[in-house]
């Protein structure tokens, strides 16, 4: 304030506060007084302090707003909780599913294929074991198979496999997404656990997996020079290609996978690739291989331009 607050005129706008508002707070020292208000016209207030000094540090929220947002908050937890509670209750079916997903096509595909839960993974957030533990809490079912799809993963999956006792929990190492997707196609729902265990551990043998991405440094991998931007084509055991054309990189990796045996290929085309340049670069990949089947699959995966399996 400019001129002393006195107590009269502590006691002069409080009351004026009280006329227009009411949780009046207000608190003065030397030469700065504070002051909390509610109102429904807080330019009534602001007016009303000017007459004793110039305001600072103004805040003006709007309670109603934030009580609805609280109030909408609070019931879709309340909804959520009930939700899990309902399912705890429920019968335990047989046999359930959690798989690791990178993108929202992948999580659509899992879910389509019959996995319960999807944990979202990705090369910069692997997973760790509470999350696995939290995804097994919400699984109602004896024997939940974990699909980790990603080799950093898999060391997770097995401890959260030791850490659960109330259900069996099976741990198949698939290291990449597509191996994922062929184990849980694989699934015999008729076969017991332990036939599908050996299936699913075979079936994902036959899958060979490539992932095209960026080089974000300069690098020296399996005596290839590699510079920063360049496309990789990795392949399960190393670098396959390196280019600087995500489809050249990618056809050059596809020579090295493909084989007299290969039956089908799969492309799961990410965030950074548009439908249509995928379902023309599927076309081209026809052209290459016209006794294999070529499927085109939004992934939506970030960082991998192409995840790419042949079998």
């Amino acid at each position: 304030t400019e001129k002393e607050f006195t107590d009269k005129n502590e006691a002069e706008f409080k009351a004026y506060l009280e006329s227009i508002g009411d949780s009046i707070v207000c608190v003065a020292d030397d030469d700065i007084v504070k002051i909390h208000v509610h109102t429904n016209d807080p330019g009534l207030a602001i007016q009303k302090a000017l007459t004793y000094g110039q305001l600072s540090r103004m805040k003006i929220d709007n309670m109603r707003e934030e009580h609805q947002e609280k109030l909408i908050k609070d019931a879709e937890k309340a909804a959520a909780q009930q939700a899990s509670e309902k399912k705890k209750k429920e019968p335990r079916k047989p046999v359930g599913f959690i798989a690791v997903s990178i993108g929202e096509g992948m999580n659509e595909i899992f879910r389509e294929l019959g996995a319960d839960y999807i944990i979202e993974g990705g090369q910069t957030m692997n997973p760790s074991t509470d999350d696995m533990l939290s995804a097994i809490d919400e699984v109602n079912a004896d024997h939940i198979f974990i699909l980790p799809n990603n080799k950093n993963i898999i060391l997770a999956a097995n401890q959260a496999q030791s850490l659960t006792d109330d259900k069996d929990i099976i741990v198949i190492p698939t290291k990449t997404v597509p191996q994922g997707i062929t184990a849980i196609i694989s699934y015999m729902p008729e076969a017991d656990v332990d036939t599908n265990i050996e299936a699913l551990e075979e079936a994902i043998k036959n899958v060979k997996t490539g992932q095209v991405t960026y080089a974000v440094r300069d690098t020296h991998i399996d005596d290839k020079e590699i510079h920063e931007g360049d496309i990789m084509g990795i392949g399960d055991r190393g670098i396959l290609a390196v280019g600087q054309s995500v489809e050249e990189t990618t056809k050059e990796m596809l020579a090295q996978l493909v084989d007299e045996e290969s039956e089908l290929i799969s492309l799961y085309f990410g965030q950074d690739v548009l439908e249509e340049d995928a379902e023309n670069f599927a076309q081209e990949v026809e052209e290459l291989y016209p006794d294999v089947d070529v499927d085109v699959h939004m992934g939506g995966q970030p960082i991998y331009y192409y995840v790419l399996s042949v079998e």
